[in-house]
């Protein structure tokens, strides 16, 4: 006797497997409901120059390598995408953006003039390419937040050109209401045993003060994003 003929000839036991069937049906049903999805990846993209390239160390040295391990210690869910390149400018980063924007960016780290500045360029024609870059950014992806990695010059590029050039950052942030870190290289830039023999690129030391210099703006940030995730209200979807 196959097994439907044997439920139908016996009409207890076939109430009783469909009763166990309803009741397995509502505990999935439950799970479905009450358990929130997991929280989406956020991504942080590091745009810059050898300094975040971490040119003449490792990589897990570099300063965003750094970032990661503190947000993972955190175990928060973000992920830091090194999108960093030796020589860069701003205007190359101008031309890159482009193209990173294909990937979600939760988070832009925006390391970028330094080399404009070892150049001599013009402060305004850095501030406008960074200005693009964020503009390009915030057209893209409107709820991105931002955070510019100040720089400063060498006493040899001139006084004027050193104020001009440093004031740039402080008002690209102002103006964005975006996070600053006023200097990226504070506590590495002109201290030899902190940079290597080109006394321009930071040692792996170098690598984790700028990591930590950049944690002190960073951290807070992403602690609000965390907690206004957390809060945020889940829908739930019922069961069909």
């Amino acid at each position: 006797m196959n097994r439907i003929g044997c439920l139908l000839k016996f009409p207890a036991l076939l109430r009783l497997c469909l009763g166990l069937l309803l009741t397995a049906s509502a505990t999935v049903a439950a799970e479905s409901t009450n358990t929130p999805p997991a929280a989406a990846k956020c991504t942080i993209v590091v745009l810059g120059d050898s300094l975040a390239a971490g040119n003449g160390v490792d990589p897990e040295e570099s300063f965003p390598a750094q970032l990661q391990q503190k947000i993972d210690q955190q175990k928060w869910n973000f992920t830091v995408v090194n999108a960093g390149l030796s020589g860069d400018t701003s205007a190359g980063g101008l031309r890159r953006i482009q193209w990173l924007l294909r990937q979600q960016i939760d988070v832009l780290i925006l390391e970028l003039g330094g080399n404009d500045g070892l150049r001599g360029l013009l402060p305004g024609a850095t501030k406008t390419n960074l200005q693009a870059i964020i503009d390009r950014t915030r057209s893209r992806y409107p709820n991105v937040q931002i955070v510019i990695a100040g720089m400063k010059m060498p006493p040899n590029m001139g006084e004027d050109y050193r104020k001009r050039f440093e004031q740039i950052f402080d008002e690209l942030a102002r103006s964005n209401q975006a996070a600053l870190v006023p200097f990226l290289l504070e506590g590495v830039g002109g201290r030899a045993d902190m940079n290597q023999d080109d006394r321009i690129h930071p040692t792996a030391e170098g690598q984790r003060v700028l990591a930590e210099n950049v944690w002190r703006v960073l951290q807070p940030l992403l602690e609000r994003m965390v907690s206004e995730n957390a809060t945020a209200p889940v829908p739930v979807r019922p069961f069909p």
